[in-house]
């Protein structure tokens, strides 16, 4: 019973900050890139907070247009990018048809591909670097899917091909998720394999609270994509080993 009222409390406190988000992107075509900005950074940690997540930043993100590619674990990676530095995102198509949520990442700029469409790739590929030939910040998920946190995944060196047609960096970004107490690892989070929304939401409303880190990693640079994907991967990696080991 009791996990049943925590699982029901959480999905009230996220259907208001949803509502209240839907409310709020009404006024986006009214508002400075600063004002949309600042409004994505405040909701998105109101939503981390519904989902009993604190944040903590490390490091120290890039001024100025930039890639950012970043591990995936969670449906709350998106929450917690934004809420450290708002960015534009690049996402599977059907996260724009998720009730509520998909409305909300589209408005805050989110650029979507279709993935059984082999030439839409190549589309969004030209409107990521035109963002980031305009100085914005783009961040791209290039293991193409979720993992548990435990280890990073082979990385996909065509989404790199953006920063490099637009000549900006790419920063690596380790998000972590722990115990908010212990600091020990927490795969409460995590949302892979046959997870459905709904499984992530009961195991975070029955685990104990979350710390997410965000870790800004020193800004890479490179003449070629394939190289340019390893070097992320061996800064991901050795990032992520270096805590579990200091743990």
């Amino acid at each position: 019973m009791m996990r049943r009222l925590r699982l029901a409390a959480m999905l009230a406190r996220l259907g208001l900050q949803l509502l209240g988000g839907m409310w709020r992107i009404r006024g986006f075509d009214r508002m400075t890139a600063a004002q949309r900005h600042a409004a994505v950074r405040a909701w998105s940690r109101r939503m981390l907070r519904a989902s009993r997540v604190r944040l903590e930043v490390r490091g120290t993100p890039h001024q100025g247009a930039c890639l950012l590619a970043a591990n995936h674990v969670s449906w709350l990676d998106i929450m917690a990018l934004n809420a450290a530095q708002p960015t534009r995102f690049v996402s599977k198509s059907d996260v724009r048809d998720w009730p509520l949520l998909g409305s909300l990442v589209a408005a805050a700029g989110t650029l979507f591909v279709e993935r059984a469409r082999p030439r839409d790739a190549m589309r969004v590929m030209h409107d990521m670097a035109q963002c980031l030939r305009n100085g914005e910040v783009v961040s791209v998920f290039p293991e193409g899917t979720t993992s548990d946190g435990t280890h990073v995944l082979a990385l996909h060196a065509n989404l790199f091909q953006a920063a490099l047609s637009a000549g900006v960096p790419v920063q690596p970004v380790l998000l972590r998720y722990v115990d908010a107490a212990t600091g020990a690892p927490s795969r409460a989070a995590a949302y892979v394999g046959d997870d459905s929304l709904l499984d992530t939401l009961r195991v975070l409303s029955a685990a104990a609270p979350l710390r997410v880190i965000v870790q800004y990693l020193p800004v890479l640079r490179g003449d070629e994509r394939r190289s340019l994907a390893a070097a992320v991967h061996d800064a991901l990696r050795d990032a992520l080993h270096a805590t579990t080991s200091a743990g």
